[in-house]
């Protein structure tokens, strides 16, 4: 269990500790409610009352103390899990594809949360908290929370620039123009559960790309979120005319070279650490299985 600490300094001598914990490490109210309910609200190490009076140089300290279950039992499955990051707040994961990120009713195995669910078998209550998620056919790094005040604190960055997430693709076409904005507006199609388009009645949509190589119809390109719609890459790319080789979705599946996934890669992450505030970056390589869709150098 995760411990949070603060030491009480002069400007908030007097302060009630629930405003300190909830001012000061940033503890949500269902957090406060259950440390109170269960003693793990501590003024000095002794557990007090929430309208307990704090003073200068005493140390305030709310254990975090999971309730959660996963929605569906997670079966542990021995497969290999590339972690690039641990602490005791949260993990970077490199995801390979094809892979789905969480196991559900319609597909309770083979999944990273069941690969993860057999590295962290010995964590009493293991639950799998993705901040930022992945579709099966993309590959690439992802960020999880090991609680849920972490989890919290993390998804309050997402979608804003401290949470900057860039991706490689490569398309089906090349783009008319090297770089540029894709400002389009993105809802669910009429009709689909899953399928989104570009449609005027849809959310603001804001997707930068870079072109880095192209050769023989195909483009690399590097691709920076402005915001975070449901395969928001996927459907710019394809509005232009340029979508992401082996979509089956919104291009052209292509099981022959990309089998059970399409060429889309998050290589790129950075964020603030939820709860020392210091700026952490990761990247991770374009797969050889995407590499090998571009011309060779020289070629």
């Amino acid at each position: 269990m995760r411990v949070l600490s603060y030491v009480v300094p002069a400007e908030d001598d007097g302060q009630l500790i629930r405003r300190v914990a909830r001012g000061r490490l940033g503890i949500s109210s269902h957090q406060l409610a259950r440390a109170k309910a269960l003693g793990a609200l501590c003024l000095d190490g002794e557990s007090v009352h929430a309208d307990h009076a704090v003073r200068a140089g005493q140390v305030v300290s709310v254990t975090l103390i999971d309730e959660e279950e996963p929605a569906v039992p997670v079966r542990p499955e021995n497969a290999p899990v590339s972690i690039l990051y641990e602490d005791d707040d949260l993990y970077v994961i490199d995801k390979p594809a094809p892979l789905s990120t969480q196991s559900s009713p319609r597909q309770p195995d083979n999944t990273l949360e069941n690969r993860l669910a057999w590295r962290y078998r010995d964590v009493p209550g293991f639950v799998f908290r993705p901040v930022n998620r992945l579709d099966k056919g993309t590959s690439g790094l992802m960020v999880a929370a090991k609680h849920a005040h972490s989890q919290m604190l993390l998804s309050r960055q997402l979608h804003t620039p401290e949470f900057a997430r860039e991706y490689l693709a490569v398309t089906d076409g090349v783009p008319a123009e090297p770089e540029g904005v894709i400002d389009a507006p993105i809802g669910k199609a009429d009709g689909a559960t899953v399928r989104r388009e570009v449609r005027a009645d849809g959310k603001p949509s804001r997707t930068a790309y870079r072109t880095l190589e192209a050769g023989n119809g195909r483009a690399l390109l590097r691709l920076k979120l402005d915001t975070g719609r449901t395969h928001q890459i996927r459907v710019h790319l394809s509005h232009i005319g340029c979508p992401v080789f082996g979509d089956f979705l919104y291009g052209t599946e292509r099981p022959d070279a990309l089998p059970g996934r399409f060429a889309l890669h998050s290589a790129y992450v950075r964020f603030l650490h939820p709860l020392t505030g210091q700026a952490l970056e990761f990247e991770s390589p374009l797969p050889g299985a995407l590499r090998a869709l571009l011309p060779k150098a020289g070629s």
